[in-house]
């Protein structure tokens, strides 16, 4: 019996976005060779105009008036010439809008700038531009390439994660970036996959649990224990509690974990361990030893795994595909893999892979079983654990 949900509209969205990447290479097409690579390769001047506008909360500013330069420049402490040509570029690209000459506001793009906006993801833009994850772009790309060492250990001289142990600004800004991911991929991971089949979700490297809260409100019956780093524990039922989450809060559970050690034990065979976004950043190795402890965990009761990653194609990636990756290869040891590579990894593992579940975003579910029950039981029965 299947896990999926929604396939029509799984199938309709792949087919729209297959569209939207054609849409993405028409500017190859349309515009001549030489200044197509000039806009290219100055790309990053529009990054950092964006980047110095979340930096200055311009959005926050603007709220829902209509300001000029000098006003603006008054509120953020900035010079108002300077402010003016950098508005002046940034409502050129389509963010913020000039409705008058020299007076400003925010438009349906920069409005996701302002930090009180429900789904804003002014820590990605921060994030992703920040010295941290901007200086090995920058400095050490190219070593890397040559190398294959990873441009952020040569930037930064230690591990992205252990570099985020020391320096709690940065883990504070990577933990709010990642908060607000699912506002890039929606919630279809909730609608497109049955959760109703399980009594528990063990949410491991969930962060504060963003993802459980979201499937926890669709399904009563359920709870989430969230297991992730320290610190990043500590404050997560504060967090939801200042976000006035109420009802569904009371059916998580946080706890600290070490992945790489250990993970926590299914207590039933209607538990479900979902790992979002987690493996990509792993190398293969890496992968194998928390697979293999999450196998380890899942076996005593049969207990489904689900993982929740990118696909990579085998070949002709698509621009974000290939971006996310490549984002792996500057920042960690860990790469977007293709479903054969996938296979591999949960065959090191003791895991098998019994259905992929498509989803109306970029990533899909694996669904996984422990070698030993896989041949007892179908993934995805509503009877498992029975």
């Amino acid at each position: 019996m299947t896990l999926q949900k929604n396939a029509g509209a799984v199938r309709r969205f792949a087919k729209l976005a297959r569209f939207g990447v054609w849409l993405q290479n028409l500017p190859n097409k349309l515009v001549p060779a030489p200044f197509r690579l000039i806009q290219i390769g100055s790309a990053f001047w529009q990054s950092r105009a964006l980047y110095v506008a979340a930096r200055l909360d311009i959005a926050g500013a603007l709220a829902d008036g209509e300001v000029s330069p000098e006003t603006l420049a008054e509120r953020v402490a900035a010079d108002a010439d300077a402010l003016y040509r950098l508005l002046r570029m940034l409502s050129a690209m389509g963010v913020f809008e000039e409705v008058s000459p020299r007076c400003f506001r925010n438009n349906k793009l920069s409005s996701f700038l302002r930090s009180d906006h429900c789904h804003s993801v002014r820590a990605m833009v921060l994030m992703h531009n920040s010295p941290e994850v901007s200086l090995p772009w920058f400095e050490q790309l190219e070593q890397g390439v040559r190398s294959g060492g990873v441009p952020f250990e040569s930037a930064h001289g230690q591990a992205f994660y252990t570099y985020m142990d020391g320096h709690p600004e940065f883990d504070k800004l990577f933990a709010q970036a990642m908060d607000s991911v699912e506002v890039l991929t929606g919630d279809n991971f909730v609608t497109d996959f049955d959760w109703s089949c399980f009594e528990r979700i063990i949410d491991v490297g969930g962060s504060k649990g963003a993802k459980s809260l979201a499937i926890l409100k669709r399904h009563p019956h359920l709870k989430a224990l969230v297991a992730d780093r320290e610190q990043i524990i500590q404050g997560a039922e504060q967090f939801w509690k200042d976000q006035g989450e109420g009802v569904a809060l009371q059916r998580m559970s946080f706890e600290a974990c070490d992945l790489l050690q250990s993970v926590p034990k299914a207590q039933s065979g209607k538990d479900i361990y979902l790992l979002s976004a987690v493996l990509h950043g792993f190398d293969d190795a890496t992968c194998i030893a928390v697979l293999s402890n999450l196998a380890s965990a899942a076996a005593g009761y049969d207990a489904t795994i689900a993982v929740m990653e990118m696909l990579m194609p085998d070949s002709r990636a698509d621009i974000a595909t290939a971006a996310f990756d490549m984002q792996m290869f500057v920042n960690t040891r860990g790469r977007e893999r293709t479903l054969a590579e996938w296979r591999w990894l949960f065959d090191q593992s003791g895991l098998v892979l019994q259905e992929v579940v498509g989803l109306q975003t970029f990533g899909k579910i694996l669904v996984l079983r422990t070698t030993q029950s896989a041949g007892r039981r179908e993934a995805g029965h509503c009877d498992s654990g029975n």
